[in-house]
């Protein structure tokens, strides 16, 4: 499974990386709202900090096709051809996905509640679709099944659409989808940090250094006892 950050904070995107294994970020317009900054002078930081060849995902804001593909083309032609176009799967955002696709675009369908959106976005040629799993479980249905049922439509049709799934609430959630062969997932740093956070492990450090501590003296490791 890919794992990409979901966020558009500079700072927290160089900690994530100096620590985790991850192939890119994404963002969407609340996100880049949140920075108070010019949107292209915080995705070109972005996009020089990871490089060329990490996936960086922005979303089209227009509402209509045209406006979309003009979106698009300006994001491209500020941040690379590696960078993917995130369009909502309305009934525009369908027609501009196969637009872009005609143009060798890479595109991730975004905004997605249900299989039939990511199914007709996949017939249209989207690269990703990101279903919004904690999101669709605010709706009173079940967002993991969800993001599963797509992936399986995927496979069974033979189409090469990957899942990218969005929008969690715990690291376990990740987990299940990552045992399921989900292809991608795009994780806040708050639940990132979740991934790893195990109080039994810290306890556990703590006991080997304190152990180690009483045989070679306090702030002894093993490059100076």
């Amino acid at each position: 499974m890919k794992i990409l950050i979901d966020d558009a904070d500079l700072e927290k995107i160089r900690e994530i990386y100096g620590v985790y294994s991850v192939d890119g970020v994404t963002t969407n317009p609340t996100i880049l709202a949140k920075t108070g900054k010019p949107p292209f002078e915080i995705l070109k930081g972005i996009r020089e900090y990871i490089g060329q060849e990490a996936e960086l995902h922005v979303q089209v804001v227009a509402g209509y096709a045209e406006g979309m593909l003009e979106d698009a083309r300006r994001i491209l032609k500020e941040l690379g051809e590696n960078t993917y176009i995130k369009v909502p799967v309305t009934r525009e955002g369908l027609k501009a996905i196969k637009a872009l696709k005609m143009e060798g675009v890479n595109v991730t369908a975004t905004a997605v509640y249900t299989r039939m959106q990511a199914f007709l976005a996949g017939k249209a040629g989207a690269d990703y679709t990101a279903p919004y799993v904690n999101r669709i479980d605010n709706l009173g249905a079940d967002g993991l099944k969800t993001a599963k049922d797509i992936h399986d439509i995927f496979k069974r049709n033979g189409m090469r659409t990957e899942v990218l799934a969005a929008s969690f609430k715990n690291s376990q959630q990740i987990l299940e989808l990552c045992e399921y062969g989900v292809g991608a997932s795009t994780i806040a740093p708050d639940i990132m940090e979740g991934m790893i956070k195990n109080e039994c492990v810290t306890a556990a450090v703590e006991r080997f250094v304190s152990d180690f501590e009483q045989l070679c003296g306090t702030g002894k490791t093993m490059s100076d006892c």
